[in-house]
C-alpha cells in the first residue's frame, strides 16, 4: 500500500513557477514508478510527467515538455514537479500517482493523491 499527499499548489501569475511535492508513505516508494496527472474543469485526467524507480528515465506530455520537470528523491519518499513558465492553460488540480512504469494512462497507476490545485492567471 501507498499512501500520497500533494503539497505546493497555489495561484501564480503567467510566466510563472511553482513545485510540486507529493510525499508518500510505504517501503516500496523506491521501486516504483511515479507519474503526475492534472485536471481541468469539465475535462478528463491527463498525462503530465512520469519517472522511473531511479528518476533515470522521464517522459513528459508534449504540452508540458521544456517547461516541467519532474524529480524524486528516495531517500526522503518524495517525487518534484517544477512547473516553470507557466500558462493559464496549466490551471487544473494536479495529481501524483504510484505504478509500476513509465505509462500515460490513468489505469497504470493504482495508487492516488488527493490532489492539489494550480491556478494560473493571465
Amino acid at each position: 500500500q501507498v499512501q500520497l499527499v500533494e503539497s505546493g499548489g497555489g495561484l501564480v501569475q503567467a510566466g510563472g513557477s511553482l513545485r510540486l511535492s507529493c510525499a508518500a508513505s510505504g517501503r516500496t516508494f523506491s521501486t516504483r514508478a511515479m507519474g503526475w496527472f492534472r485536471q481541468a474543469p469539465g475535462k478528463e485526467r491527463e498525462f503530465v510527467a512520469a519517472t522511473n524507480w531511479s528518476g533515470g528515465s522521464t517522459d513528459y506530455a508534449d504540452s508540458v515538455k521544456g517547461r516541467f520537470t519532474i524529480s524524486r528523491d528516495n531517500a526522503k519518499n518524495t517525487v518534484y514537479l517544477q512547473m516553470n513558465s507557466l500558462k493559464p492553460e496549466d490551471t487544473a488540480v494536479y495529481y501524483c500517482a504510484a505504478g509500476f512504469g513509465i505509462v500515460r494512462t490513468t489505469r497504470g497507476y493504482p495508487y492516488w493523491g488527493q490532489g492539489t490545485q494550480v491556478t494560473v492567471s493571465s
